[in-house]
């Protein structure tokens, strides 16, 4: 989006990144984390790192993780990025400390090899940020092939305070990016009516956040049996991103995934993004 101004007030991120790190091995769940990661700079304007995480005493593994990253930056062509072989005992924790260390405000992984086809695994990496990173993590599905422009912004919406953030800070973003913003409530044997007023509310939330024209601020209840039924009673755009709240559990500016939150993403055939507790 060349010429687009896209700071908040108080130089807050967007909800999709202004600054994508992007965790890469050489396999097919790094090549799709990296393909992610392209789009959302694509259609942010914002900044790419690229980063190999390796072994902090293993001989050898330095030099291991700058040759992954000459592959990375083969596939990125003549696409600029940072680059960066970050020591860490594990995966989750070396991309945490250089997120922090270089100002990255989303990262993003892919899945695990072997997984099925266009749904979310959550490998080691992802386990350990989706209960501890303190920036926004994103996830590609297995299979995920990058297309132009990103079409609408899902947020999985219930009444809580986390929510309500996510929905101010998705409305900002889809102003900025003029996308459509769309709110999504599981409805598993509540009351519906009960649903739609609550979502009525943050509807309203969104409008008054961010000049959006009404009509592209939608609800829809999710329904079924359990949390793979309802999420499959959902109609999903191709260029689909889901944007999901950390649980009351999290600590502050921490993400920490509930075990519902866990479902939907496990079972959400777009990326997902989960927010820290306390975005703003």
């Amino acid at each position: 989006m060349e010429g687009s101004d896209l700071s908040f007030e108080g130089n807050a991120p967007l909800v999709i990144g202004d600054h994508v790190l992007v965790g890469y091995v050489h396999d097919t769940g790094g090549r799709e984390a990296l393909e992610l990661a392209r789009a959302i700079v694509a259609v942010t304007g914002g900044r790419l790192s690229v980063a190999t995480v390796h072994a902090p005493d293993r001989p050898g593994a330095a030099s291991e993780a700058h040759t992954v990253l000459e592959q990375a930056s083969a596939l990125l062509e003549e696409e600029p990025a940072e680059l960066h072989a970050q020591e860490g005992r594990s995966v989750g924790r070396g991309l945490t400390a250089l997120a922090g260390r270089v100002g990255a405000d989303v990262i993003v992984v892919g899945s695990p090899e072997g997984g099925a086809h266009g749904r979310i695994g959550v490998g080691a990496a992802a386990d350990h940020l989706l209960h501890s990173a303190t920036e926004a993590v994103m996830l590609a599905p297995s299979g995920y092939t990058a297309r132009d422009g990103l079409d609408r912004i899902t947020v999985m919406y219930v009444r809580r305070p986390q929510c309500d953030e996510a929905v101010v800070r998705a409305a900002v973003a889809a102003e900025r990016l003029g996308v459509p913003l769309r709110l999504v409530t599981l409805c598993l044997g509540e009351d519906p009516e009960r649903l739609r007023d609550d979502q009525a509310l943050a509807i309203r939330m969104a409008l008054e956040s961010a000049d959006v024209p009404a009509e592209d601020v939608t609800a829809e209840l999710a329904e079924g049996a359990d949390v793979a039924a309802a999420m499959d009673d959902v109609v999903w755009a191709e260029g689909e991103l889901l944007v999901c709240a950390s649980s009351e559990d999290a600590a502050a500016h921490r993400v920490f995934l509930g075990e519902v939150a866990l479902k939907v993403l496990r079972a959400a055939p777009c990326p997902v993004t989960v927010l820290p507790r306390g975005y703003f």
